[in-house]
């Protein structure tokens, strides 16, 4: 059925002020016109399909037409998730006239018509037709330009790396040396300073899991610097992943292998248990300090106020893992561990028999954490709710955001003191502050590092056979994909526990350790086995992890990290801002890396 006159005649009309109109629009936007050629008022329900089980809600509103022309209103909606939109009367009926289903692309313009259709017999139904206006723009473009421009660079790199070791380059830069040698009148030039070096000893230093970590640090700057606006670089609403979930959890399990390695280390050195005791204690104080006082307030929120200090933080969350840990290991690690091949079959689970009173530790933290989340009575909710509370389930449960997590957190630290802004609040409707480095997640993260614990374990036992090494990871990484599975049952949100960042529920533990094992021992064959890469860039910000995160949270408000956007049409502006701030980054951990300076706690 076509428009008719009237219809083609608001077409044109709309089609003329697309120019104002778009001028409005930024970017995750999309203009929707509907227009309302029923003889009743209609209402027009709305739910986002990344919304679980959520309560349909008001869009727009529309009086009925006055004769044959419709009556016609535009909205402004969001193209970040599919909408499933119901057209209902205004009058009382809630049974929906029509309805459909719609991703809106970034500046789209949408025109909805509702009308009726005659039938061969003479009835009358709603329909809802679409005509786009305006076609989307590709908010995409801005990644694959940043792509081309990365392969670029790395292109020339190694073009670079390749003409720098053939064989006449090398005489040209040999003959240079002598040249210069001879000038500058040093009469003793050793081939060490002209070319052919002398090999240097290979450090024992596990270069890969520098680099995994200023891997994890570089995406995580990016993600809080913004993402270039995209939702995928920013986390999950509720349930499911996304790329700003995984850098995390990838840093804390690099904390339980680095504590592995730095204990045996240390010990081997001769120091005692006592000031092993003394220095993780030191450290976790001054990560906790750093997050309290300087990293959970900025010049824009004004003097500190015990009111609404806000007392859990990712860096809080580092620190108290990272003394659990340590703490365990520090007493129950073994110096002499031996060679990890062996024909006994006891060699297959030694890294595991080895420390059994430290499993027998994280199974029953981990069993106090599942007791708590699945049987602690919660007030007005049920017990073991996993949910975002507000829309969600349908609104039966408004004010039950994190079920157990969060009513623990805001008994023992008071709903002022944590998280006001959830990221579940603009999608679910939510009320309620959660935190997402609250306490019964905070167990969680203990587990998390205890995986990376043991890839430590399995790298000082196997160090001498480096396939032994990527067989266990690969194992470890099978048995937690496993049980993710399970637990999950391979949905987003209808599994026993799905995964969840703010809950950092058992499945997202299990899911992100699985894909640490996998990267480590990615990064470790590349790195260590083969020598096919050195790490670069992401082994500069790895082996300076606290000062770049601490700077780059300190200064993200000032330029050149921000600055006062003037076209928020695309993502072009934000996205080369974020790109630029977490460039200087690399170039600042670079510079401190060739001046010799790591800071430490």
């Amino acid at each position: 059925m076509g428009y008719g006159r009237s219809g083609i005649l608001l077409i044109a009309l709309f089609v003329s002020v697309q120019g104002s109109v778009t001028d409005k629009l930024k970017f995750d936007e999309a203009l929707l016109t509907v227009s309302n050629y029923l003889t009743e008022p209609i209402l027009l329900l709305y739910v986002s399909d990344y919304c679980y089980q959520c309560l349909p809600q008001p869009l727009l509103t529309l009086p009925s037409g006055p004769g044959t022309q419709p009556v016609n209103s535009s909205i402004i909606v969001s193209s970040r998730y599919a909408l499933s939109v119901q057209v209902v009367s205004n009058s009382g009926n809630m049974t929906p006239l029509c309805s459909w289903e719609h991703l809106y692309e970034e500046h789209g313009h949408y025109l909805i018509s509702v009308h009726y259709l005659l039938s061969e017999q003479n009835t009358r139904r709603v329909l809802c037709q679409e005509t786009v206006t305006r076609p989307p723009t590709n908010c995409y473009l801005p990644l694959l330009v940043a792509f081309v421009i990365l392969v670029g660079v790395c292109g020339l790199y190694h073009l670079s790396v390749y003409i720098s070791r053939l064989a006449c380059f090398r005489r040209l830069q040999q003959y240079l040396c002598k040249r210069l040698s001879f000038f500058s009148k040093h009469v003793e030039t050793s081939e060490d300073n002209c070319g052919e070096q002398s090999k240097v000893p290979e450090s024992r230093r596990l270069y890969s899991l520098d680099t995994f970590r200023g891997f994890s640090l570089t995406i995580m700057v990016f993600v809080n610097y913004g993402g270039g606006g995209y939702w995928f670089f920013e986390h999950a609403p509720w349930n499911g992943l996304t790329v700003a979930d995984l850098v995390m959890p990838w840093f804390v399990f690099i904390i339980g292998t680095s504590v592995a390695l730095a204990f045996n280390a240390m010990l081997k050195r001769g120091l005692s248990r006592c000031q092993l005791l003394y220095k993780l204690t030191w450290r976790t104080c001054i990560l906790f300090a750093i997050g309290v006082f300087f990293l959970n307030y900025g010049p824009a929120d004004g003097p500190l106020s015990w009111r609404w200090a806000r007392i859990p933080g990712v860096l809080q969350r580092l620190g108290f893992t990272y003394f659990v840990i340590a703490l365990l290991h520090t007493c129950f690690h073994k110096v002499q561990l031996g060679h990890g091949e062996s024909h006994q079959w006891s060699a297959a689970v030694r890294d595991i028999v080895l420390y059994w009173p430290e499993w027998i530790f994280i199974i029953a933290l981990e069993t106090i954490s599942l007791c708590l989340t699945f049987l602690l009575p919660v007030p007005g909710c049920p017990t073991g709710y996993l949910g975002p509370g507000g829309i969600g389930h349908y609104g039966k449960y408004p004010n039950c955001t994190g079920g157990a997590a969060g009513y623990i957190d805001k008994w023992i630290l008071g709903a002022e003191h944590i998280y006001q802004n959830p990221t579940c609040k603009e999608l679910y409707k939510t009320t309620q502050p959660f935190d997402p480095e609250g306490i019964l997640g905070t167990i969680n993260s203990v587990l998390i590092a205890f995986f990376g614990l043991q890839a430590g374990k399995i790298i000082l036992i196997y160090r001498k056979y480096p396939l032994s090494i990527l067989k266990r990871f690969l194992c470890w990484a099978i048995l937690l994909g496993i049980i993710s599975a399970i637990l999950t049952k391979c949905t987003r949100d209808e599994g026993f526990i799905p995964i969840n960042k703010n809950l950092w529920s058992l499945s997202f533990i299990t899911t992100l350790s699985c894909f640490s094992f996998l990267l480590l021992g990615l990064m470790f064959y590349v790195i260590d086995v083969k020598h096919w890469w050195q790490g670069q860039p992401f082994i500069y910000p790895g082996m300076n992890s606290i000062f770049v995160y601490v700077g780059h949270s300190i200064l993200a408000t000032y330029f050149p990290f921000q600055w006062e956007m003037k076209y928020w049409m695309s993502h072009y502006e934000l996205f080369i801002q974020n790109l630029l701030g977490t460039s200087i980054w690399l170039c600042v951990s670079y510079v401190l890396f060739k001046k010799k300076f790591f800071l430490k706690i």
